[in-house]
């Protein structure tokens, strides 16, 4: 049986918060991929945003230890980094603000962690979850 409720695992990457300070952001919660197949998505949830020039930045890293991250390399990304952020300009629910955002990772590395930054200091609440798929199906 094909149990998506079951075979999913959702945890915390950033905990809701205020984006914060200039070029500061929000760093990410290390995921283990241990015990898990396949890619991990992460889900970015951006808030009210009312500075018109504010721009988002998403990084998602990897390592084989989690003191050791780097930025993750495109190939080893499904979307791209750019793509998981709003847009500039005119703010507009669901697609500037108030929209939730996402990038996968399917690198080979056990650790990996999606950190945002902004270019301006911004009261903006922002949250990401992290999704992976279980590596034992439970039975039917």
């Amino acid at each position: 049986m094909d149990d998506i409720y079951s075979s999913l695992n959702f945890q915390r990457a950033i905990t809701p918060v205020a984006i914060g300070t200039t070029g500061t952001g929000q760093t990410g919660k290390v995921i283990d991929r241990k015990g898990y197949i396949g890619p991990v998505v992460f889900s970015l949830h951006y808030g009210e945003i009312t500075a018109t020039n504010a721009a988002y930045t998403v990084t998602v890293k990897e390592g084989d230890a989690t003191g050791s991250m780097t930025s993750a390399a495109d190939i080893d990304l499904i979307g791209t980094e750019a793509a998981a952020v709003p847009g500039t300009g005119a703010r507009t629910s669901g697609s500037t603000k108030n929209v939730v955002k996402k990038v996968g990772y399917k690198g080979a590395k056990r650790y990996c962690q999606v950190n945002v930054k902004s270019t301006v200091t911004a009261a903006t609440i922002v949250a990401a979850s992290a999704i992976q798929r279980a590596a034992s199906q439970p039975a039917s």
